[in-house]
């Protein structure tokens, strides 16, 4: 798959708005137990996007190189739903929304990623907010339970040119439970260039 790379010294793409996908498909807690039909999404893909570990790590692993986080966003959103799903509940208010880039040190960008978090809280836990989420939880040594609600299939026009690559695209949402409590809820989305490391998103068959 040939793709268009933005240079990471460019000027970053600004989203004073998230990007939520235009739905194809959308999966739910079925999907997410019982996993994507097959012949919509390679076993390969769905073990990425369903699995319980930590993304930049898996990008990372995929890739061969360091992941970064280009932040690009830190609004407080106050006690807004902010078109984000009904989780978001989940997060006591006013709540701080976090939006990021997750590239490569050559300058891939491979996944979009919005979080919300309880404002007061979220410097304690983000320490250096240029650092991945997990990498920053891990330094914390917190046990975190990564909770994915859903899963699902879109477009998006902005995304298709940020990421330099067609779509239509895969994403999921989940929370990060801590102490028996909603941490963060946190909204991914990837992009089709992780076929040159994944494979086809769709079975060849």
């Amino acid at each position: 798959m040939k793709t268009n790379v933005d240079s990471h010294q460019n000027l970053l793409p600004c989203l004073p708005d998230w990007q939520r996908l235009a739905v194809r498909w959308q999966g739910g807690q079925a999907a997410v137990q019982a996993g994507i039909p097959r012949e919509m999404l390679a076993a390969t893909w769905q073990m990425f996007l369903l699995g319980d570990g930590s993304t930049t790590r898996h990008l990372q692993l995929l890739t061969g190189e360091q992941i970064s986080v280009d932040v690009v966003d830190m609004s407080l959103i106050g006690m807004q739903t902010d078109r984000a799903p009904d989780l978001i509940k989940a997060i006591p208010g006013p709540r701080l929304r976090r939006q990021v880039w997750l590239r490569t040190e050559s300058g891939q960008r491979l996944a979009y990623a919005i979080s919300w978090w309880e404002a007061s809280h979220v410097d304690e836990y983000l320490h250096n907010r240029s650092l991945p989420i997990w990498s920053s939880l891990a330094h914390l040594r917190m046990e975190l339970y990564r909770d994915i609600r859903d899963v699902l299939l879109g477009d998006s026009e902005v995304l298709e040119a940020v990421f330099g690559c067609p779509g239509p695209f895969w994403g999921r949402y989940y929370l990060f439970w801590h102490d028996g409590k909603p941490l963060t809820l946190i909204y991914e989305v990837f992009s089709s260039h992780l076929e040159v490391y994944l494979g086809a998103t769709r079975p060849l068959f």
